[in-house]
């Protein structure tokens, strides 16, 4: 993705998140061009404060990538099931991450697993896990501990990852985030 890219998914995500909070229509987003045009996923990332807010993403999305984030921006807002609703006095002091998703590759072998530009995705019986590359960085993680931590979202115990029937897969994200680009 270009720098412009960036800019404008951040701006996107941004105001879709200032019109739920003030209860008006979104600002149509104008002609969509190269990446942000393109189906994908995308993860958004609230903060408060240098802490989690909120986080919902898809995986992928038939979508074009600038109108996923807008509805990922709201949902995040809104529909994370660890946090209340965002309240509009919060507005101010939110900060966003905007995490462009690649395709998802089985993973080979956990050795081949590059904590900090890997992200994990388990199943297993029924169950999903899914850590964005970032996490292993900010917890300081290594492989085993970010496997643990992916068994852990997914609802499993932390060497769920281990059993014959579990699937990984690895992806990468590009980052748009609104700390990085002020500084």
């Amino acid at each position: 993705m270009t720098d412009d890219e960036r800019r404008r998914l951040l701006a996107i995500a941004r105001e879709s998140l200032a019109s739920l909070l003030e209860r008006r229509p979104a600002h149509d987003t104008g002609p969509l061009e190269g990446r942000l045009s393109e189906p994908g996923g995308a993860f958004v990332t609230l903060r408060s404060g240098g802490r989690l807010r909120g986080c919902i993403g898809y995986i992928d999305s038939p979508l074009p990538l600038a109108n996923v984030v807008a509805e990922l921006a709201r949902k995040s807002a809104r529909e994370d099931p660890r946090f209340a609703p965002l309240a509009p006095a919060e507005f101010g002091q939110i900060s966003l991450e905007v995490s462009v998703i690649s395709a998802l590759h089985p993973l080979a072998g956990v050795r081949d697993i590059r904590p900090g530009v890997d992200g994990v995705v388990l199943e297993l019986r029924g169950r999903r896990g899914l850590l964005l590359p970032q996490v292993a960085t900010e917890n300081g993680w290594d492989a085993a501990a970010l496997l643990a931590g992916v068994c852990t979202k997914a609802g499993l115990p932390p060497g769920a990852w281990e059993d014959p029937e579990a699937r990984l897969f690895t992806f990468t994200a590009e980052i748009c985030d609104e700390e990085a680009a002020r500084v």
